[in-house]
């Protein structure tokens, strides 16, 4: 395979991330059939086709879990009121205690959402250019 093929096909894995704003986790089955699809032409496409994967399941992960947190601070200390088993009664109260910690959080999911951004286009313009890329705080699923 040419280098300058081979370079387009390893922006095409990192950029099909991109794929989740179009249905429900794109953003790990494209670059997954991506790179499954390629990873037999060359050695830097398999590299960079376990880097994207890595970082999209470890980039799943992170939100996930940030997601988690945010339900104690979402629901407060009024969670029980909030569903109550014994009359299926609605009665969400915010509370104004926790509000500073809602905050935050949601300005953090917001970091974590552009930085993954972020990082996907500086990792499609690196494997343009035939360059390796690492993706920083990645979590090796795959090796």
């Amino acid at each position: 395979m040419s280098k300058n093929n081979q370079s387009t096909n390893a922006f095409l894995i990192h950029i099909s991330a991109f794929a989740g704003f179009i249905f429900p986790l794109g953003h790990i089955i494209t670059p997954l059939i991506a790179w499954q699809t390629l990873k037999k032409s060359s050695s830097f496409l398999d590299e960079q086709g376990k880097e994207a994967v890595n970082f999209n399941l470890s980039y799943t992960l992170y939100t996930v879990i940030i997601t988690l947190c945010f339900i104690p601070f979402a629901f407060g200390s009024s969670y029980r009121e909030f569903i109550s088993f014994n009359n299926f009664n609605f009665n969400y109260k915010l509370n104004t205690d926790y509000i500073f910690s809602f905050l935050g959080l949601g300005s953090l999911t917001g970091i974590i959402y552009l930085a993954g951004v972020i990082l996907v286009i500086i990792a499609s313009t690196k494997a343009r250019d035939g360059l390796p890329y690492k993706y920083p705080f990645t979590i090796k699923f795959l090796k």
